[in-house]
């Protein structure tokens, strides 16, 4: 029998739990909200974040009455941080997934993903709709959309994804310092959490995992990938200069179950933190359309 998350005392919120999450030979830290017997919502993290980015969501959903977990996912969590560039490829994050969902108890769960977690949940809901009951992807569109307004020759998508490129090549990981990760997040109009970001990136073998994501992607992020059928909430920000239009518009032809797409004018990439009350709102309404 597997063994339960042990619940850890030093909580950044009054009304959050530490959690550890025992997932074979890995352990996954955590942050939770909400009563045990709630439905089960997972949230994942994107780059160069930690579950501290759901914070609010935590919160909100938790006092709606679901059990709201957020893993510091592969890479981020120290003790589920594997060496090489394989140990990252989707089928494992997603597996994590999925795993963490059965350790937590909930065979069929919410999914809620921003950033890399976006692209993570897309990955579940195309390749596992039995295990879910709603997607909220945030940021990222579907995986075929984003290669479509990547290749476009007419859209912006490839000059905004240049970086990805710098991720990818070797040695990256050691000119991401703190002032270099401090950076991203300028002008955001967000810093409540950037500090402890950088902490947990700047530790020992982090940036190295973190940055293996981008370089573990690749066609398999596509093949097989079959429609979402989930009840599904895109929310895109106009302010992102990371994902553009074309991608976020392309992605209802991706989604044939229940679909809402909303738009938050004049925000950043990072909409959990930025746009906090505004996702919370989206979020509850979303999930209590498909109870």
């Amino acid at each position: 029998m597997a063994q339960p998350a042990r619940r850890l005392t030093d909580t950044p919120d009054p009304a959050l739990e530490r959690l550890e999450i025992p997932v074979g030979e890995w352990t996954f830290e955590a942050l939770a909200c909400g009563p045990a017997d709630g439905d089960l919502v997972l949230l994942l993290h994107g780059f160069p974040q930690t579950s501290a980015a759901w914070r609010s969501q935590l919160v909100a959903l938790g006092g709606a009455g679901y059990r709201a977990v957020a893993p510091d996912q592969r890479g981020y969590s120290p003790r589920a941080r594997p060496v090489g560039t394989e140990w990252y490829k989707a089928r494992h994050l997603v597996a994590d997934v999925l795993a963490v969902a059965d350790h937590l108890g909930g065979h069929a769960f919410h999914l809620v993903g921003h950033d890399w977690g976006a692209a993570v949940a897309w990955q579940v809901a195309g390749r596992h709709p039995d295990r879910l009951r709603s997607l909220t992807a945030l940021s990222v569109p579907h995986p075929k959309a984003f290669v479509t307004a990547l290749a476009s020759e007419s859209g912006d998508q490839r000059a905004r994804s240049a970086y990805i490129g710098f991720f990818q090549q070797p040695g990256a990981e050691d000119t991401m310092s703190a002032d270099v990760l401090r950076a991203l997040f300028v002008g955001s109009g967000h810093t409540g959490d950037v500090e402890e970001y950088v902490a947990a990136l700047t530790e020992p073998g982090a940036m190295a995992a973190a940055l293996s994501w981008y370089r573990a992607v690749g066609i398999d992020v596509i093949l097989g990938l079959g429609p979402v059928t989930t009840p599904t909430l895109y929310v895109w920000s106009t302010g992102d200069v990371a994902l553009g239009r074309e991608g976020a518009d392309a992605t209802a032809a991706h989604v044939a179950g229940p679909y809402r797409f909303e738009v938050l004018e004049g925000v950043s990439h990072w909409i959990p933190e930025e746009a906090a009350a505004a996702l919370d709102r989206l979020l509850l309404e979303h999930l209590a359309s498909v109870q």
